[in-house]
């Protein structure tokens, strides 16, 4: 095997393993630390199809950003315990069930799907155009047609309504 394969396996069991630990959890912290080590596993798996810039913004903004707000909040809003509550064993019952349906579903459409190969990871296609760093910036900071400046000032101020609702919940206290 080529060690991109190699790479990718590791990877994906790192996120598979990682999301099921996530959900399995009983504490939330340790939920929050689990879904830390998913979005870096993912983040990896840009970096490793050469998604250099998106494996850049999952490590900084999720895995970074996000993951410090699970905890704060988490933290700001928890008494001495962070246990989940008990279930009772419909609920339970209706989760595998929903969960089963799901991979169900997934399998389904990946075995009857037909996959084409467009072009090899790492080797740019004569039929694309080649999208420079030059241009992903132009596009960060510009207000014309593919401008991104109104989504990061929509979450610049979600980031900063959740830091002072964090602020308000520990003066409470």
């Amino acid at each position: 095997m080529e060690s991109q394969n190699i790479m990718f396996v590791v990877l994906a069991v790192i996120v598979a393993l990682g999301s099921l630990m996530t959900v399995m959890s009983k504490s939330i912290v340790r939920a929050a630390t689990y879904l830390l080590v998913v979005l870096l596993g993912t983040a990896g798996l840009y970096f490793l199809m050469g998604y250099t810039f998106l494996g850049s913004v999952q490590t900084m903004v999720y895995a970074g950003g996000v993951i410090v707000l699970y905890v704060f909040a988490i933290l700001l809003t928890r008494g001495q315990t962070d246990k989940a509550g008990k279930t009772n064993g419909a609920v339970t019952s209706w989760g595998l069930l929903l969960a089963l349906a799901g991979v169900v579903g997934t399998l389904a459409v990946v075995c009857t799907a037909t996959w084409h190969v467009v072009a090899e990871i790492g080797k740019p296609s004569e039929t694309t155009n080649s999208i420079t760093m030059d241009t992903v910036g132009h596009n960060m900071i510009s207000t014309e047609h593919l401008g991104y400046v109104l989504p990061f000032e929509a979450v610049s101020v979600l980031l900063l309504a959740c830091i002072v609702a964090g602020i308000v919940i520990a003066r409470k206290r």
